[in-house]
Parts: structure tokens; sequence; C-alpha cells
């Protein structure tokens, strides 16, 4: 022990100190010397500081007819503390989805690899979801509400939270719930779809408003999806810049031209390719999906109506928390996501929907949002899809 500790002293630098003289002389030990009779002494002191450990030791050697102190200039042992992150664990996330699972389930994936937030989606038409949600009541299990318009939002903003200013900012304030219970997620504008074997001149052959869709010349060449949430959306616009008398006899226009009725927007654009119809009512970017698999021969082409008016309206997709969620960070979180760069740039680019947030690009293929002659009007305020879907119901539209 007396050995190994002396050969430990030969990596300092020490000052030998001799009792008897008046000079001290500085001598570095490279190997260990060999003694008649040793005594070691180990004084160890420690104090502390904040996160580091200073130790200080002190050797003391004795020899017989002489003693020499041989002491440590400095030994100092550092024990640095370390905050590892403990990653958070999160419930499964909830979520009744209005939007399809070919349109947003690749972005919720993203989300919950990106974050480690497991989810569980709940797929089906935005109305529908809307009334199962009002429905269960504090019985719910949802977290979150993602609705493919206004409309469905509006339905249910009395039983969804208030959201933060920092999710409020992430995106422009014409696209969010003026409470601040719901906030846009992508636009997506209402257009005319037309074929274009059919109509070589849209400009010509297309009138400006969508109201002029009730001349009798356009029997049997519509397509409508009188169900889907977006078109309810757009009528429900209609009471509120026409009014409910001529919102009807629009509705009874159209129906007196035996339009054809398709379940949603995406066998409408197929039909109105197929040559099945000539014109529907549908939003901008299904086109783009359908293109994107097709190309140029895809026989259909979008119609940004000129006029203004209800049939020009930009909608959003948007989301909210409900308030019966007992898991409101990941549900926030959810939220910011989809606000994010990344996801903002899936939508604009796998979709072909309007981003909403700035710096994001939307896909060359849209007009600018500036350019179209949009309506002024409230989003907000057309979550009144009781009195929509009366209206649809009165004029036979729907069952």
């Amino acid at each position: 022990m007396n050995k190994i500790l002396l050969s430990m002293i030969t990596v300092f630098s020490i000052a030998v100190i001799s009792c008897g003289s008046a000079e001290t002389e500085v001598v570095e030990i490279i190997k260990e010397v060999p003694v008649e009779k040793e005594v070691i002494k180990e004084v160890e002191v420690i104090k502390e500081v904040p996160v580091e450990v200073i130790v200080e030791k002190e050797v003391v050697v004795e020899k017989e007819g002489e003693t020499k102190t041989v002491e440590v200039v400095k030994v100092v042992e550092r024990e640095v503390e370390k905050e590892i992150p403990v990653e958070k664990k999160y419930d499964t996330l909830v979520i009744y989805s209005g939007r399809g699972e070919s349109l947003v389930g690749p972005v919720i994936q993203q989300f919950s690899e990106a974050t480690g937030i497991p989810v569980e989606v709940k797929y089906g038409k935005t109305g529908a979801l809307a009334a199962t949600l009002l429905e269960e009541g504090s019985k719910s299990p949802a977290d979150i509400y993602f609705a493919q318009d206004p409309g469905g939002l509006g339905s249910v903003n009395t039983i969804l939270s208030s959201l933060s200013d920092e999710i409020i900012s992430l995106g422009p304030n014409w696209a969010n719930s003026p409470d601040n219970k719901w906030v846009g997620i992508s636009g997506r504008g209402r257009v005319v779809v037309y074929n274009n074997e059919a109509i070589t001149d849209p400009a010509t052959q297309l009138p400006d408003d969508i109201y002029d869709f009730v001349d009798s010349k356009w029997k049997d060449k519509i397509g409508w999806a009188p169900t889907n949430g977006s078109f309810q959306a757009m009528v429900t616009g209609m009471r509120i810049i026409w009014g409910e008398e001529k919102t009807e006899q629009w509705l009874e226009g159209i129906m007196a031209n035996n339009p054809k009725v398709y379940a949603k927007n995406t066998p409408t654009v197929a039909a109105t390719a197929a040559g099945e119809v000539e014109v529907g009512f549908v939003n901008h970017y299904y086109l783009h999906r359908f293109m994107a698999e097709e190309g140029e021969t895809f026989a259909a082409r979008n119609y940004f109506l000129p006029g203004g008016g209800p049939g020009s309206i930009v909608l959003v997709a948007g989301a909210g928390i409900l308030d019966v969620s007992d898991n409101k960070d990941a549900a926030e979180a959810f939220l910011k996501f989809m606000l994010s760069p990344a996801a903002q740039g899936y939508f604009a680019n796998q979709t072909y929907e309007y981003p909403l947030v700035d710096g994001v690009k939307k896909s060359r293929l849209l007009p600018d949002l500036e350019t179209l002659n949009t309506p002024e009007i409230d989003i907000s305020n057309l979550g009144d899809l009781e009195n929509t879907q009366e209206l649809l119901r009165k004029v036979g539209a729907l069952p």
C-alpha cells in the first residue's frame, strides 16, 4: 500500500521543503524511492460547490531521522451533474376526423412519428361526427375534432376549449374562430370543375356566377354532392350572402335541371372527366390529385368563378380541442404540428390545398389567393348547418 501510494505521487509536480534549510527546492519524482520506514497519512477534504465536487489530498511521508513533507500542489477531481431529459409519456390522442384518411392519414402518421404520441383516428363525415360529439357529450373519448369545413366546427363550438394565443397566432386571423375555439389548418376554394372536351373555352361557355347554373341549358349536365360538408358550407354561405329566398330559388333551379348526385367531391370530379356530367360543384384540390396520377390527359379542369359570390368562397379545414379532453398537452402538440412548416408543406404539395402559414409556398398549379374574387364573409358564421340541411330537405336535395 505504501509503495503504491508513493508511486501515485510521481504524477504530480511537488514542492520539497527541507526543515533544516532556508532553501526550497522544487523537484519532480519520477519513480518510487525506497525508504526504511514509511508512515503514510492521507487526509481528504471535500468541498461542495454547485454541480462540482473538489477533492484535495495531502500526503505526509516520514523517514527515520529525517522528515520530509510532500505536498500535492493541486489534485482536483470533478464530478459533473448532468440533467438527462426524460421522455414524456402521452396517452393515446383520439381524433375524430371529418377529413378522409387518404387526405390526412399520412400527415397524422407523421405527427405521431415526430412526437412519439400514439394516435387513434375515427374517420367519418364532418356533419355526422359533429352530431356524434354532441350526442356523446361529456362521455366522448375524443380529444381533437378535425373538420373539413367551418360549418362542422361551428356546430360544436360550445363544446370546444379556448385555444392559447400561441396556437391562434400560428395562422391568419381570417381562418380562425373569432372566439379562439378552433384554428384553420388548410385552405380550399370552391370551384366549378368542367369537362374540357365538352367545354373548350370556359371564359365564354361557363357563367361568371354560380347562380346562373339555374339556366335550363344546364339540364342533365350538373353533378353535385348535397350530403358533402363543404357543399353544405357553401349553401350556408349563400344564405348569408344572398338571403334565404334567393338561396332557395337557386336550389330549386338546380333541382329542376336534374343534377346527378354523388356521395362526395372525388366521384364528382371523376364523373366530370368521364363525361357523365359537364360540370360539378367541388373544392379545387380534388382535380389536382387526379392529375398527379393521370397527367394532362385527365379530361377535367377547374374554373374559379370570376363573378365572386358564394360559388367562389374559400373555406378552411380546421381543428379544435374538446372541452372534455384530459389529454390536452398532446392535443395542443397536434395543432402546433398541423400548423408547422412540415405539415403545411404536406398540404401544399401532396393534397394541393392552400397553406395558411407564412413562408410555406402553395403549389405552382394554384392561383394566388389574392387573385381570386372571394366574397366578404366571416367563415366562422358558416356553422348553421342545421338550418341549411333543413332547407336542402325542403327542396328535395336531401331525403
